[in-house]
């Protein structure tokens, strides 16, 4: 399922079973929570809180002269994210590398993974294993953009999703994602129509 047909997106339905190494993030369930790649890669196991059911977003993997360093989210921003329950119990169930720092996801050798790494030999693999052309469009980055039209389309607040995203301007949020929000025409519609449908209920429907 893509949402919203003007955003070619990866969508979570592509189907990459069997098409990343068993320790690396699997590819369709990153379009469960909004991080960047980066972030992703910054992940430490203590910051996935089952309990709460969240997660928490302290750190990025970023390159600083030609080696991979840890830094704050970009603008230094950290935030809680919400875990959904499909992405906990996959990340459960998955076998993991052992690495240093306590990381979720590192590489064979145990050290945090890269933006090169990860794209040459997990997700441009695992996007041809899946059927899906691997252009600059199809990105690892395209699962947040479907992370975020999910949440609109589910009627999440542009402030709340700001939030979620770590943008620190709901307006810019809002500027990125307006056309992506179900029409108010037919959010109209429905309220008026679901209205009604319970005062009909409750009167039998005799039209008094």
């Amino acid at each position: 399922m893509i949402l919203q047909g003007s955003l070619p997106r990866i969508a979570p339905s592509a189907n990459f079973t069997g098409c990343a190494p068993s320790g690396d993030p699997p590819p369709s369930r990153r379009g469960g929570y909004d991080l960047r790649q980066g972030e992703v890669f910054g992940l430490r196991r203590s910051e996935i809180d089952v309990p709460r059911r969240r997660i928490l977003v302290r750190q990025q993997v970023k390159y600083e002269r030609g080696r991979p360093v840890f830094g704050p989210p970009k603008g230094r921003r950290t935030r809680e994210v919400p875990l959904p329950e499909f992405v906990s119990s996959t990340l459960a169930a998955r076998p993991f590398r052992q690495g240093a720092d306590d990381l979720l996801f590192v590489t064979r050798e145990g050290g945090p993974l890269t933006r090169t790494y990860y794209n040459t030999h997990v997700w441009k693999p695992a996007l041809r294993c899946a059927g899906v052309e691997p252009t600059r469009e199809n990105g690892m980055h395209a699962l947040r953009h479907f992370y975020a039209s999910v949440q609109l389309e589910a009627g999440t607040s542009i402030r709340a999703l700001a939030e979620y995203l770590g943008h620190a301007d709901p307006g810019f949020t809002l500027r990125v994602y307006t056309h992506l929000m179900p029409s108010t025409e037919d959010r109209a519609r429905f309220a008026v129509d679901e209205a009604f449908s319970v005062c009909n209920g409750l009167d039998g429907g005799s039209g008094r």
